[in-house]
């Protein structure tokens, strides 16, 4: 259902560019080759479709809103209505980009051919802010890429404004939009490693180097920094605290959506009230739940549970 009375919900997310995504399973993908394709699905995603769909699947009232095309939001209607998420998006003319993902399960490696998105206008992007505001959470997840013709600074601005209307905001996006954003001191961010090395212009050799590198950031405001490193898991990091997260050995199915799912799990965890090592522990179980099936959301509260107990966790200082 459309949000057009105020409704209240756990956390929000803020997907202003949505895909959907078809993911292609290609054992030993190699470029320039002939490779055949295993397995492919179909599927609405978009970083904080992903993230709001787990959360659903984890037993939290979740809104979303972005731009969708209304040319092809079936899919994405349906699943909103699958998972009980409130639907706040802004249709907009046009279709919503397809993205096609190789999944090397062999290689265990993900290969991203993403499309650009429609161009809202700015009568859409009025309306993007006042849907926004018409969602009554304390947890608002701001992620993805921006769409084309929308400056860098949009998620500065969307921040400054929830901050400002008492919303605590989690941001997983990169580059300019990443920079931008950090201006307005978002409460929570999630770079990965990559993205980090990117963002302080060094490459970043070890776990002092990573937990450095997130220091410089919480002096600009940001109150938590959650790295996520692949196999070697992820580091969180707050003023006072530094938890290493070490995921155990699984059987990949795919890379999709796991840092997606990871957001999940931090905002499941700080909503639940955790201290920081188990929040951890449920982040990391949340991705690691992601990469071992195919899908949409989390696989069940079961799994995820079980992961969560073999997590481990390095406490620094």
């Amino acid at each position: 259902m459309q949000a057009t009375r105020s409704p209240m919900v756990e956390a929000v997310t803020v997907t202003l560019n949505p895909a959907i995504d078809q993911t292609v399973v290609i054992a030993n993908f190699t470029v320039g080759q002939v490779n055949r394709v295993e397995q492919v699905t179909s599927q609405p995603g978009g970083k904080g479709v992903n993230v709001a769909a787990a959360l659903a699947d984890y037993g939290h009232t979740v809104g979303v809103t972005g731009f969708l095309g209304r040319e092809n939001d079936g899919a994405f209607a349906a699943l909103f209505a699958q998972k009980g998420i409130t639907d706040g998006f802004v249709r907009i003319d046009g279709l919503t980009r397809t993205g096609v993902k190789v999944s090397d399960p062999a290689q265990q490696q993900t290969t991203d051919i993403n499309y650009p998105g429609q161009a809202p206008t700015p009568a859409n992007l009025d309306t993007l802010s006042h849907r926004l505001g018409q969602f009554h959470t304390p947890w608002v997840v701001v992620s993805g890429s921006i769409p084309p013709g929308v400056p860098p600074t949009i998620y500065r601005d969307l921040v400054a404004m929830l901050i400002a209307r008492g919303r605590q905001i989690v941001l997983d996006t990169s580059g300019d939009a990443l920079r931008a954003a950090l201006e307005a001191a978002p409460h929570i961010i999630k770079p990965n490693i990559h993205e980090l090395e990117a963002l302080v212009g060094a490459s970043l050799m070890g776990q002092d180097a990573v937990v450095e590198a997130a220091h410089t950031l919480l002096s600009r405001g940001v109150q938590m920094v959650v790295v996520s490193m692949g196999k070697e898991g992820a580091c969180f990091v707050t003023a006072g605290r530094v938890v290493v997260a070490r995921p155990p050995d699984v059987t990949v199915q795919s890379t999709v959506g796991a840092g997606d799912a990871m957001v999940a799990g931090i905002v499941a965890g700080q909503l639940r009230g955790l201290p920081l090592t188990e929040c951890a522990r449920l982040a990391t179980a949340f991705s690691l739940d992601r990469i071992t099936h195919m899908g949409v959301g989390l696989s069940s509260l079961a799994h995820v549970n079980a992961l969560m107990e073999q997590v481990t966790v390095d406490r620094g200082a």
